[in-house]
């Protein structure tokens, strides 16, 4: 299927291509792009969304997905429902299970699909004058039930494969300022013209006239639909139906330093329109210009990094650190304000590392605001740094001067083109998008905005002095410290959760991981959240039934098996340090790095299989010992490769059962009865320790949940401990407790007799009797 769409989407970009599929106006040419399957997950946390990032180009009048999602293997899983998530400008923003963001975090849902699967299914989704630049998908299977799979065993796999067909205009018409232009327009040709904002720009207004029907009915009537602005699923364009003889469609505050698509469509059946229109924009308010010079700009950024603007201000500066005004610094201000209608602050772009950025005022951390004209910031974001979050904390000065209780610091941060007239009753929002909005003053003098996952634009930040009364009394210029930075997630996440940084093949983003009963955005929600009590009672469970090792331990060197009884010791204490470093809560102690311990408990834990079931065999000890070192080393080899596989586990077992197996029956043809001869042997021990092993490995194979893993675990510890005392055994004999041959000689040249480097033993092999 996935091949025949791919061939078919070639030949219509071929077609289109050699025919030009020419509407009179614009050639339009196709695109395609894919992007390989992966595996989809339970939900749980973000990171078990997939996420594919696409590129639409300039001028794309229609982009098309399809979504395919297939089952990897043969057997039934049942019906699962697929969601898909599309957004514009940066990764969505998802909330599948409906738990609390952090406070004064902002999110705005984004457009979802669902697409329920059996065994394969696909669907399409088609989206009309796309906005240009990078549009991502996220997809998950629905939300985690909790139970531990354990790798390697099958499971319910399904595969998700996004694809993406895009048809551009390679020809489009520009539309320039003040220029009438004709155009023609039909129900399935419509007009498709461009025009730029230039920055600066307050408002942008496009007219249509002298419209005329080739049919020639209904002379002056246009019939037409006028749209500006692209399609990005949280905003729509800008439309107007235009049903006179001229009409138009305005934008206030239009995204700056762009290219706005114009799009003119013929509402009448079967009737072409001819008609002229024009764009006017208004640059309504630009900041005084600096001039040519750099030098004063360098002389700023001289000590002024994040870390030390703190303790520094530039000449420049309109209030000092200390917030105290200077008769310079005011007639400085009263100077500027009164040649621009706009205060222009450059700001100092910091990276400080991945998915972390700062940005700092060049004159100092602190602002001047005024009553009578905005001050403004900008803040780039590019592509690379909406995988994180970016915050504002806006914090009002008020050391050496009284605000009023009537008077207030509004904000605006908004993407693409500020908000440059602030007050109570306008909004924090242009005609294409939204912003964010917040105030300060004396009584709230401190306000905060986090954003997961921001738009990669141009940010801007607009301050801005609002008095209720028409005097603002003394208190006309204020200061305030804009803090602005992009961190990877939102406050690190907080005690109860981890931050880490995930990859879509070159895209990095970040997400937060919850652990012990916490969840949420921010792990910030606890009403699933484990109490302290909870936390110590695992931590005590996990750790302490490793304690069960110790009748192994005992056993194995009365028994004279002191090698076996070395691993059963580090096995036991590996797993109790691990244990009670891997807890998810506050109760933890970690004695060294944790990719160490984990390492060394699953080392230790699957040679405790390995050298029970060889000690078992009851082979010479030359082959033994061999085998011991052997098999241990390419257990650690394995596990260095993937130490949670199952066939990890399962593999040393099955070979060591094999070599056991093959002992036994060896040694029951050359004695012609049953091995071991001892019923009381299988009844009371063999056939015990191996129900133990079985019930332990079913219940770590199959039962263990993430709500109840700190007792089933527990109870693995215990029945592992419990099957190695009943299987080990007994101690052979003319051997003593560390494993010397017996007949020692008791003259004063005492020495053990010895065969080379081997040390003799009785040559009689010994039946497996109770001891």
């Amino acid at each position: 299927m996935k091949v025949w769409f791919l061939c078919s989407l070639l030949f219509v970009a071929l077609t289109d291509w050699t025919s030009g599929d020419d509407d009179g106006q614009v050639t339009f040419v196709s695109e395609l792009s894919s992007k390989p399957a992966q595996k989809l997950s339970k939900y749980g946390w973000y990171g078990n969304a997939r996420l594919q990032r696409f590129h639409i180009p300039e001028e794309t009048a229609i982009a098309r997905w399809l979504f395919s999602v297939t089952k990897g293997h043969s057997f039934h899983c049942g019906r699962h429902n697929v969601t898909i998530y599309i957004r514009w400008g940066a990764p969505p923003v998802i909330n599948p299970t409906g738990q609390e963001f952090p406070n004064t975090t902002l999110w705005t849902p984004c457009l979802s699909l669902t697409l329920p699967v059996i065994s394969e299914n696909s669907t399409t989704f088609n989206l009309s004058d796309p906005a240009p630049g990078d549009w991502y998908v996220a997809a998950h299977l629905p939300e985690d039930d909790g139970r531990i799979e354990q790798k390697g065993f099958p499971s319910c796999s399904y595969f998700f494969q996004p694809q993406l067909s895009v048809r551009r205009a390679v020809d489009t018409p520009v539309l320039q300022n003040g220029t009438f232009l004709t155009q023609t327009a039909a129900p399935d040709r419509p007009s498709r013209l461009k025009l730029y904002v230039p920055e600066f720009a307050s408002s942008l207004s496009v007219s249509v006239a002298g419209c005329s029907s080739e049919e020639g009915t209904e002379m002056g009537n246009c019939f037409l639909v006028l749209k500006l602005g692209s399609a990005s699923l949280q905003q729509g364009p800008v439309t107007m139906n235009c049903s006179g003889f001229s009409c138009s469609a305005a934008l206030s505050n239009p995204p700056w330093d762009t290219w706005i698509r114009v799009v003119i469509e013929s509402t009448r059946t079967n009737h072409t329109v001819t008609f002229s229109v024009v764009s006017n924009y208004t640059v309504g308010c630009k900041p005084k210009s600096v001039g040519l010079k750099a030098d004063d700009e360098i002389f700023k950024l001289h000590g002024n990094s994040s870390y030390s603007n703190s303790s520094s201000s530039s000449n420049s500066s309109v209030l000092a650190d200390t917030g105290v005004f200077s008769n310079k610094s005011l007639s400085w201000m009263s100077w500027l304000l009164g040649s621009a209608c706009v205060w222009s602050i450059p700001v100092l772009y910091e990276e400080v590392d991945v998915l972390s950025l700062r940005f700092t005022p060049v004159g100092g951390a602190n602002v001047s605001v005024t009553n009578t004209h905005p001050t403004l910031l900008t803040y780039p974001l590019h592509a690379h740094a909406s995988g994180g979050t970016l915050n504002l904390q806006l914090t009002l000065n008020s050391t050496n001067m009284t605000l009023g209780n009537s008077s207030s610091v509004v904000a605006c941060l908004s993407p693409w083109a500020p908000v440059l007239e602030l007050n109570h009753s306008q909004s924090c929002r242009t005609d294409l998008f939204g912003g964010y909005g917040v105030a300060v003053n004396a009584s709230v003098p401190k306000a905060v905005v986090r954003l997961p996952f921001p738009q990669s634009a141009t940010w801007y930040l607009t301050l801005q002095l609002i008095c209720n009364s028409s005097n603002c009394g003394n208190a006309s210029v204020v200061s305030v410290t804009p803090e602005v930075f992009l961190s990877a997630c939102v406050e690190d996440c907080g005690l109860y959760g981890e931050c880490r940084l995930l990859r879509s093949y070159s895209y990095l983003y970040a997400g937060c991981v919850c652990k012990a009963g916490w969840s949420g955005w921010g792990c910030t929600d606890d009403s699933t959240a484990q109490s302290y009590s909870h936390q110590l009672l695992a931590t005590l469970l996990l750790t302490l039934s490793n304690l069960a090792f110790l009748p192994a331990i005992v056993v194995a060197v009365k028994h004279g098996y002191i090698t076996e009884a070395s691993v059963y010791l580090f096995s036991m204490f590996f797993s109790t340090f691990y244990h009670a470093c891997d807890q998810p809560g506050v109760a933890v102690m970690c004695i060294m790095d944790y990719n160490t311990l984990q390492y060394c408990d699953f080392l230790g834990s699957i040679c405790s299989f390995w050298v029970t079931i060889l000690c078992m065999a009851r082979i010479r000890n030359t082959f033994k010992y061999t085998l011991f070192m052997l098999g241990t080393l390419l257990i650690a080899m394995s596990m260095q490769l993937d130490r949670t596989g199952l066939w990890n586990l399962l593999g040393p077992i099955l070979c060591a059962i094999l070599i056991m197996v093959i002992a036994w029956v060896r040694k029951g043809v050359h004695r012609r009865h049953c091995y071991p001869p001892s019923w009381r042997r299988w009844v009371f021990y063999l056939i015990p320790g191996v129900l133990c092993a079985l019930i332990g490995l079913c219940l770590y194979t199959f039962a263990e949940t993430e709500d109840n893993y700190y007792y089933t675990h527990s109870l693995w510890h215990i029945l592992v401990a419990s099957c190695v005392v009943l299987l080990l055994p007994p101690k052979k004999k003319n051997r003593d407790m560390f494993g010397w041959s017996r007949g020692w000689s008791l003259n004063w040249s005492w020495r053990p007799r010895v065969c080379g480097y081997t040390l003799c033993e009785g040559s009689k092999d010994e039946l497996y009797t109770v001891t």
